[in-house]
Parts: C-alpha cells; sequence; structure tokens
C-alpha cells in the first residue's frame, strides 16, 4: 500500500507542475499580466483530490456538465479541509463550432476569481498532456450523453495508473463498472428532455463526490493513507486493467465491424449483385411494412400462482405481420431482473411460430422463460427484422416493443 500511494503521489506532483508550467505559457502568449503569470505558480494543490478530464470536445461528451451548478460547485472545492480540484484538456475538430464555444465557456469559467486555483484548463491537448494526466489524477470524469459514446478510451487508460472512474453508464463502463472498481452516474437511464438529463445527472455527479469520493479519499485513519481508495485502485488495476484496453477495442472493432462488413460486401456483389439486389428488395418491403407489424395479444399461460425457480413460464403471443412473413422476423421474450424499475442482466429468448395462420389470418407464438433465481422478474416482447446478412439485428433502426 505504501509503495503504490507513494508512487501515485509523486505522479500527482508532477501533474500539478505540469499543469502550473503549461498555465504560465498560455497567460504569456495571450500577453497576460505579470500578477496572472505569478498566479499560475500557485495554482492547484499537490496533496488534494484531482479529479481529470481530458478530451476530444464533442458536444456529445457534454465538457461543461460539471459547471451546471456554479454555487454547487465551488461549495466542493471550497473546502479547506477536503480540497478538490479539477484539471481540464481537450480540442475540439477545427470543423466543430460548437466544441470551440465549449472550450470557450470552460476558459471563461476559469478565470473567474473564486475557481482559478482550483480548475485548471490545459490548452492544445495532444499525447503528452495526455500522458502527464492520466497518470496523476485521482479520478477520471467521464459523463457523456448516453448511447453516444462508443467505447471510452481515456477511461481505460487511467486504470493501469492507478485511477478510478466515475463515469455514466456508456461504452466500455457500462460492461465494466462494478462498485469495488469506481463510481457511476445515474443507473443507465436516457432522457427525452435533454435539459432535465443534464440537470439530473450533474446533480448526480456533485453528489457522488461529495458523499463517496470525498470521503473515501480523505479517510486517512491509519497511517495516513487511505486504506479504502488504495484498495479500490488495487481492484480497479486488477479486475479492469487486463480486461479493457486499446487492444480489445481495436480487436473487436475489426472482428465485429470491419471484417465483417468486408466480407459481407464481397457476398453482396457475387453473381453480379444477385445477393445484394435481393438484399434491397427486402429492405425496402420490411420498411414499407413495419407500421404494419404489431402484437395482437399476450396470453400468460401460468398468470395466476406463484413462480418456483427452475420452472419453465409459457407466453404466447399473436401477432401481426402485413406483407411480412415469419421469415422475416423474430419475435422474442426479453426478460430480467427487476430492480428500482429497470430490468438488470436482461436476456432474450426468440419465440417458436406456428406455421399455420390463426382464423383472424396472424401468426401465433410461443416461447418459454425460466426464473433461475428468487426475486422480482419482469418481461415483455418485441419484434426484430430477421435476414442472414444484416450483420446485427438493430442495424436498420427497427423495433417493435409489445
Amino acid at each position: 500500500d505504501e509503495e503504490l500511494w507513494r508512487t501515485h503521489e509523486r505522479r500527482r506532483e508532477r501533474l500539478v507542475a505540469f499543469a502550473r508550467k503549461r498555465l504560465k505559457k498560455q497567460i504569456i502568449s495571450r500577453g497576460g499580466s505579470s500578477s496572472e503569470i505569478n498566479a499560475a505558480k500557485e495554482v492547484l494543490d499537490a496533496s488534494a483530490l484531482t479529479i481529470g478530464f481530458a478530451r476530444r470536445f464533442a458536444t456529445y461528451k457534454r465538457a461543461t456538465l460539471i459547471f451546471k451548478d456554479i454555487e454547487r460547485l465551488i461549495s466542493i472545492i471550497a473546502n479547506p479541509d477536503y480540497p478538490v480540484q479539477f484539471i481540464i484538456a481537450g480540442k475540439a475538430h477545427p470543423k466543430d463550432e460548437e466544441g470551440k464555444k465549449l472550450i470557450q465557456e470552460i476558459i471563461a469559467v476559469t478565470k473567474e476569481h473564486y475557481l482559478r486555483k482550483k480548475i485548471v484548463f490545459i490548452e492544445n491537448y495532444d499525447m503528452n498532456v495526455a500522458r502527464y494526466m492520466v497518470e496523476g489524477c485521482d479520478v477520471w470524469l467521464n459523463n457523456p450523453r448516453r448511447p453516444l459514446e462508443a467505447s471510452g478510451t481515456s477511461g481505460m487508460k487511467i486504470l493501469a495508473n492507478g485511477g478510478l472512474n466515475l463515469s455514466v453508464l456508456d461504452g466500455w463502463w457500462d460492461e465494466a463498472y462494478n462498485y469495488h472498481v469506481g463510481w457511476r452516474i445515474g443507473n443507465g437511464e436516457e432522457y427525452d428532455n435533454l435539459d432535465y438529463q443534464d440537470e439530473v445527472e450533474s446533480r448526480l455527479i456533485y453528489e457522488m463526490i461529495e458523499k463517496e469520493i470525498v470521503p473515501l479519499f480523505y479517510n486517512r485513519s491509519e497511517g495516513k493513507l487511505p486504506r479504502g481508495w488504495i484498495q479500490m485502485m488495487k481492484n480497479s488495476m486488477k479486475q479492469l486493467g487486463p480486461v479493457y484496453n486499446t487492444h480489445r477495442m481495436v480487436q473487436e472493432y475489426a472482428q465485429k465491424f470491419y471484417f465483417a462488413s468486408y466480407e459481407k460486401r464481397h457476398d453482396l456483389m457475387e453473381n453480379n449483385w444477385k445477393k445484394g439486389k435481393a438484399y434491397s428488395e427486402w429492405k425496402s418491403k420490411v420498411y414499407e411494412n413495419w407500421n404494419k407489424v404489431k402484437f395482437i395479444s399476450i396470453l400468460e399461460e401460468e398468470k395466476n400462482g406463484d413462480l418456483v425457480v427452475g420452472k419453465k413460464y409459457p407466453i404466447v403471443a399473436e401477432v401481426e405481420l402485413g406483407d411480412l412473413t415469419p421469415d422475416d422476423v423474430d419475435v422474442q421474450i426479453y426478460f430480467g431482473k427487476v430492480e428500482n424499475g429497470s430490468s438488470e442482466d436482461h436476456l432474450f429468448v426468440n419465440m417458436i411460430c406456428n406455421p399455420k395462420k390463426t382464423k383472424s389470418g396472424r401468426y401465433s407464438y410461443r416461447g418459454e422463460i425460466e426464473c433461475k433465481d428468487t426475486g422480482q422478474f419482469g418481461f415483455t416482447l418485441r419484434i426484430l427484422p430477421k435476414n442472414d446478412i444484416l450483420i446485427n439485428q438493430f442495424e436498420l433502426g427497427l423495433i417493435r416493443w409489445a
């Protein structure tokens, strides 16, 4: 514990020294006053809890979310007994005007007197800046607008350096998170009202910092070492480091998407695009008929009575497909354990279609699910397009829920 913490603190000290040097350079380059230049030498505290945010400034990554409630933020960073500070770095695409505006907003906020020593923005984000930050930050903040984060490699890089993640359940963190290795922002909710989402999730960030992160970091009862924090560092490095990394990301992109797309392309091109033309016609048929696809009825054959662990639970559904056939779709039971109003560890099973239509000219599907554990379970049904050429069933953006 002692060696790990001593090494981590040295890296935080290096990060603070680097940030001061870069800030001084930034002030000089824009013609700042001598008082501003001298003040740059005193920003940040090498022993304070340091939260980092560094990445490409795409708007969906919500770089300014932490500034949603300035008064609340000030109350967090102004605590003299438990100091908290932020180091932010990023760069927008040259044509991303909204991303540039976010950077301008952050720079303006960090110039305010009461935030100047506690929040630093490092300009011209590059690999060198990233190296210092992933090595020296205690916490890596990631708050993209779910579900727009494809991977999230910046959070992966901090793992091997002993940093911990505070993130929305999106990208890799949706798979990796457990309460022994870091913190989550929310429970994976998605919102139609984006302003409301920002309000809720910014508040969750403040609460997580105040109630979970700060107390754990500054609990130094045993030999001035934050034993609980160090244990979480070890858990994160051991459990996540070997599993979540750029090598795996590139490998999965290649195997699941690039190679698969390449093979599908050649398959579609054969015989003067015979399969390609048939696939195009099939897609047109599915899109034209999807508004007719719907569930007519759902019958739970054992609706009354207790469910026993290990017992099969049969479900029958009558489905309208329009001009589509059972060969064009999968009808699935989507089920899982329900906690806090949402399904956890959800699974699905394909239902079997009776090839004969019902008297009303529709199709009857039957399937079974098994209760493998005690507790509260829930299920619903869904219909998805089905075709061997689809790389995944969500490719067309079509789904019909019961």
